[in-house]
């Protein structure tokens, strides 16, 4: 028996073993065809004294290849020259892979399952036509620059030379699981967004966009698919890292400043391109369900604030000419037509943000409307198409054109919009509209005049030291003082040197430089808790859906015990992580002192608990008392819960014993307004 099993195992890995051969052989082949139909690069030129590059390789300076010509006449040069197929795949962005030592990513690789469900580098540049990609993985800075340079000139060899628009989520925060923002790796490190409002303060944030973009710049990516205006107005949704928290006027504050660090105050050559999202705002998602699942997919108004969630779009990102606006998954209960998601309603799309409110940017589905993402059998991203779940790919994009989006996103499929234009179905017309202004960014930015970057200079800029330093001074500034103090009023913190100190969670090699760290809680005099605000496990809704954290705020069971016993055995001081609000009545109560960050790193909350800085951050969000007072609160509608532990804007420092701010956005200072 063993001999037949053994028999059919190595089958079954010969087997297997060639398939992967055939497999990789098919890939490599792919790409080399695809390479053979590209032309040469595009030499620089001479003509009238201007130097050009001649793109489409005909030896004469054509109207888009000129840098004097105006911007909307080298738009039309282009396009009147683009075939069908060229404007269709202009119309699609999706992730891309690459690779460690800056190569091409030619093949799927087995270490990354990612790479096995989007096409190679090759095909979607030259046989897909497609030039906007969203990149996720991180590597070397300089590895970065080398593959951002090796497809912009696998671009360049295309029939037009149309260059590349690379994009990315958020690369700036600390590691987390949620799937829509990454950690720094070697870009400096600052709080998330929710963090940054924490501060209060817009010349800060001012310039984290300013550091984002020469970092970005330095790598290659001009698009950034942030920052996140929707109101976190529902604590339980798993998106509120991303915000600038429940005020609209804060938020509108906030995202103006992000948006002009990032892209001056026009979008030029030194510009990285905001999309700004996630339109009409996200936040009220119904009992906090994140619109990525189907089970989320609706978004309530129940307190009738629908303006006030559009309006940071509005005072925020258009007011500082933000270059492109990506639209909700949502379906909005009793806004949109026919109960189809946001970027399916021409009400919203066309006749909110188009006309009425008169923005001529781009506008982007979010990822992978059209179509569900599979692996292997396995669906890996169920395809928010609300509303339309039941038609093909093809007629979902034909109704989203209609609505009036520009580009799709997460979606590697130009031919569903070739096949509409040639059945009649749609107008190239209507396809020339998207694509002038999708050219319109990439001129604007210079892409067409120099896209490339100095290989050598992305080391050098990315993380460098003083961007380093910038981030840790913001994060010192969002730390979030809740508690400090005895039953008998007197301070605990700062803590002095002589302490003996338990440390979960914190690094103890660099806690013994503050104070002496015990390993046993009954050595100690006092101990720090680092700890994340809780969620609850998936409810299985696919592979995806582990990596949001979602459902109720509090802490229970096991995970609350462990705490308690340490916060009742001895003089405690908890440091939470609140990348939602959270919950923390008994925390409260029994910890001697209470820190909320957002991302920060070991060194600043021990800075803070020693008294190196004083905590002057204030809550972006209200921390409510109950599960009971967040069911009963309205999921549209701003710090509304009955009886908050830590109400809007509560920030204790050590040089006041009152708090820094309160609930009333009134006392926010001028400075935000």
């Amino acid at each position: 028996m063993l001999r037949v099993v053994t028999i059919i195992v190595l089958g079954v890995l010969i087997l297997a073993g060639a398939a992967v051969l055939g497999f990789y052989a098919y890939y490599g082949i792919a790409a080399n065809n695809a390479k053979a139909s590209l032309g040469g690069e595009a030499p620089i030129l001479e003509a009238n004294g201007i130097q050009y590059r001649d793109l489409n390789k005909n030896g004469v300076m054509d109207q888009y290849e000129n840098p004097d010509a105006p911007v909307m006449e080298r738009v039309q040069d282009v396009l009147s020259q683009m075939s069908l197929e060229e404007k269709a795949g202009m119309m699609f962005i999706n992730m891309i892979g690459t690779l460690p030592d800056g190569s091409l990513q030619e093949r799927p690789l087995p270490s990354n399952p990612f790479t096995f469900m989007i096409p190679t580098n090759s095909e979607m540049i030259v046989r897909r036509h497609m030039n906007h990609f969203n990149i996720m993985q991180s590597h070397d800075p300089a590895a970065m620059a080398a593959w951002y340079n090796s497809v912009q000139n696998l671009a360049e060899r295309t029939r037009l030379g149309i260059p590349i628009t690379i994009a990315s989520d958020p690369r700036h925060g600390f590691p987390s699981s949620e799937a829509a923002s990454m950690f720094a790796g070697d870009f400096s490190a600052w709080p998330e967004p929710i963090g940054l409002a924490a501060t209060r303060d817009t010349l800060l944030v001012e310039e984290f966009g300013n550091i984002a973009r020469q970092e970005y710049l330095a790598v290659g990516i001009r698009l950034a698919l942030h920052p996140m205006l929707d109101l976190a107005t529902e604590p339980r949704w798993s998106r509120v890292y991303g915000t600038f928290g429940e005020d609209a006027d804060l938020s509108a504050s906030m995202g103006r400043a992000y948006v002009r660090g990032l892209q001056g105050d026009t979008v030029g050559t030194e510009s990285v391109a905001t999309m700004s999202k996630h339109f009409p705002g996200g936040g009220p998602q119904d009992d906090g369900w994140e619109a990525h699942f189907s089970y989320g997919k609706d978004q309530v108004y129940p307190g009738n604030k629908f303006d006030m969630h559009v309006s940071p779009f509005v005072k925020g990102a258009m007011a500082a000419n933000t270059a492109q606006i990506m639209v909700s998954y949502a379906v909005g209960v009793g806004i949109t037509e026919d109960g189809v998601g946001f970027a399916f309603s021409p009400s919203i799309v066309t006749g909110l943000l188009r006309k009425e409110l008169g923005f001529e940017g781009v506008i982007s589905t979010d990822w992978a409307v059209l179509s569900s993402k599979r692996l292997l059998g396995f669906t890996m991203l169920e395809s928010p198409g609300w509303g339309v779940e039941d038609l093909a790919p093809i007629d979902r994009a034909e109704i989203a054109l209609a609505a009036g989006v520009d580009i799709f996103g997460g979606e590697s499929n130009p031919e569903w919009i070739v096949e509409l234009v040639n059945s009649g179905r749609v107008q190239e017309a209507r396809l020339d509209s998207s694509v002038s202004r999708l050219l319109r960014d990439k001129f604007l930015l210079g892409l067409f005049d120099d896209p490339y970057v100095d290989e050598g200079a992305a080391d050098r800029i990315v993380g460098s030291a003083p961007f380093m330093e910038a981030g840790r001074i913001a994060q010192r500034k969002s730390i979030v003082l809740l508690k400090n103090g005895k039953e008998d009023g007197s301070s605990v913190l700062p803590l002095g040197p002589d302490e003996r100190i338990f440390v979960q969670n914190v690094d103890s090699s660099l806690a013994s430089r503050y104070a002496t760290v015990v390993s046993n809680p009954t050595e100690a005099t006092v101990a720090l808790l680092r700890v994340h605000a809780p969620y609850e496990p998936p409810r299985g809704g696919g592979i995806l859906e582990g990596l949001f954290h979602q459902g109720d705020l509090d802490f229970k069971g096991a995970e609350l015990d462990e705490i308690l016993s340490v916060t009742r055995s001895l003089p405690t001081i908890v440091d939470i992580y609140l990348d939602r609000p959270a919950v923390i009545p008994e925390i409260a109560e029994s910890a001697v002192a209470v820190l909320a960050n957002f991302g920060a790193s070991d060194e600043v909350i021990l800075d803070a608990v020693f008294g190196r800085f004083d905590p002057s951050g204030r809550l972006p969000f209200e921390l409510p008392s109950s599960m009971d007072a967040v069911r009963a609160q309205l999921e549209d509608v701003p710090y509304d819960s009955e009886d908050p532990l830590f109400p809007f804007g509560f920030g204790l420092s050590y040089s006041r014993t009152d708090t820094v701010g309160s609930a009333q956005i009134t006392q926010i200072p001028e400075s935000v307004q």
